[in-house]
């Protein structure tokens, strides 16, 4: 078989990394381009550049990344179903749970593989994170909080940053904890001017009973992506940023030997270990892993599927913070 043709929609600040990363990758092509904004990046080397993804399609492509807009997703995504054409749609899947049910249906009832770019799931840390904890290094899981602020970003303009930005935490912390949300209880704020809300604060509750807690914004001077996972062994601490995880004991679970004193459930500093971790770059892993779904040799992708669960609580923050309430997601 040769290498799958892939065509990429959208060439802004994301999709240039795509168009690099399509190219860097073995068993794949990049045959052709489109965006009706052009290519301000110059990405699209000897390809020319289309306004439409009907050129796309002519092109016999066999699967398409989709870079654009939130709003665009939807038209996109359902087009390239239509055509039989696999797909990675950049995250959200869409910009609310109705379009991405469609997006779902869609795919799902013609057998085709649809991803979602929740890219945090490919970060070395979070990746060795969630072997540590299936692993039980950790012992039972109790917290996982979440800190993901920066500041504006200029060309984000269709989505507030619950959709966005908490997507992100959304789906990792369900992913690494293995389990759905249950309920929400979230507080926004709109502070820069414009339609949508530019910070959030929210706790959660997990189906297995992990309580949970993140910090969102697009308000903050300095750029911070921190995920801990505490438990009754210690605390994972992984940043994604520079793909680092640390462990931070509970010294009490390895030293205490004293009957009485163990029957006390606190927790003392232990030692603090560093691991060094082989750190390839998660945008590569995340197309690679798109690729092996389509050739039927397993991809781990992130589904459509959970992408739409990664909405529904989304609209269930923000549900929870324009009603003053605790939402359950299943509503």
């Amino acid at each position: 078989m040769g290498d799958l043709r892939i065509g990429l929609v959208g060439l802004g600040m994301m999709g240039r990394h795509h168009a690099r990363v399509i190219r860097e990758t073995d068993g794949v092509v990049l045959v052709g381009v489109a965006d009706a904004m052009g290519d301000p990046h110059r990405v699209a080397g000897d390809l020319a550049v289309s306004d439409s993804i009907e050129d796309l399609l002519a092109l016999g492509i066999d699967a398409a990344v989709v870079a654009v807009p939130t709003a665009f997703h939807e038209d996109l995504a359902l087009r390239l179903a239509d055509a039989g054409v696999h797909a990675l749609v950049e995250k959200p899947i869409s910009g609310d749970v109705a379009s991405s049910e469609r997006i779902v249906e869609a795919f799902e009832s013609r057998g085709l593989v649809g991803a979602v770019g929740h890219i945090e799931r490919y970060n070395p840390a979070l990746q060795n994170l969630r072997e540590r904890i299936e692993a039980g290094e950790l012992g039972e899981v109790y917290q996982i909080a979440t800190r993901r602020q920066g500041p504006f970003p200029a060309r984000i303009a269709d989505v507030g940053v619950v959709k966005d930005l908490a997507t992100h935490d959304i789906d990792l912390t369900s992913w690494l904890a293995q389990s759905p949300f249950a309920t929400v209880s979230a507080h926004t704020t709109l502070r820069s001017g414009r339609e949508f809300e530019d910070m959030v604060s929210f706790t959660a509750r997990l189906k297995n009973n992990v309580i949970t807690n993140h910090l969102v914004n697009w308000l903050s001077p300095m750029k911070e992506r921190v995920t801990v996972v505490t438990g009754e062994r210690g605390a994972f601490v992984a940043d994604t940023i520079g793909g680092d995880l640390t462990f931070f004991e509970n010294g009490t679970v390895k030293n205490t030997e004293w009957e009485s004193v163990m029957a006390f459930r606190g927790v003392s500093e232990g030692t603090m270990l560093r691991y060094a971790l082989t750190k390839r770059e998660p945008l590569r892993l995340e197309h690679e892993a798109f690729r092996d779904a389509i050739l039927g040799r397993g991809g781990n992708i992130v589904t459509m599927r959970e992408g739409l669960a990664n909405v529904r609580v989304a609209e269930a923050v923000l549900t929870s913070a324009n009603q003053s309430r605790t939402v359950n997601v299943a509503e």
